[in-house]
């Protein structure tokens, strides 16, 4: 069995859909469609983490529709619904550069470079993806500047000059009081 520590999410089960055990998945991979491509899945249930095989799936709506192997019932797909997919992190592709998967960004400190001085705003709690870019969701810890949440856009030069993964920080160019 996989460990956890070894996983990415990759998406979630939000619903059934149908009586033959059809379940509407949320993908959380860039382009959607991908999450398709990683075998086994790992669900990670409230009993721990269980592979599972999908044997069919399609796009359905703005989402996808799949079935998982041997559940052929409503009543047993709906005990899947709500649980989050993940994948092993060696089946993810190696990105180009100076780009990062949002795993690799969670957890990262973040600090300013703003104006000559340093300022430690806190720790990457989340992205978000907005319509023009994504935004780190920045919590403040205890050697922040301040206890505020800071909504940081990740534009590279503009906004985040600097990704070290082994320091485990990025370096923002961001107004401490904004």
């Amino acid at each position: 069995m996989a460990g956890s520590s070894n996983l990415v999410d990759v998406g979630r089960i939000s619903a059934v859909f149908g009586v033959k055990g059809w379940l509407k998945i949320q993908s959380f991979t860039e382009p959607a469609e991908n999450l398709f491509e990683y075998h086994p899945w790992w669900l990670k249930t409230a009993h721990g983490v269980k592979a599972v095989e999908i044997d069919a799936a399609r796009p359905h709506g703005k989402g996808f529709v799949a079935h998982l192997k041997d559940v052929d019932d409503r009543d047993l797909a709906a005990t899947y619904t709500g649980i989050t997919i993940a994948v092993e992190r060696d089946q993810l592709p190696d990105l180009e550069g100076d780009e990062y998967y949002w795993y690799q960004l969670q957890g990262l400190q973040v600090i300013s470079e703003f104006e000559g001085k340093s300022y430690p705003l806190g720790k990457v709690s989340k992205l978000l993806e907005t319509g023009a870019n994504d935004v780190l969701v920045v919590n403040a810890t205890a050697d922040s500047i301040d206890e505020r949440e800071r909504l940081v856009p990740y534009v590279p030069e503009q906004y985040v000059l600097n990704v070290d993964l082994d320091a485990g920080v990025i370096t923002v160019d961001w107004d401490p009081q904004f």
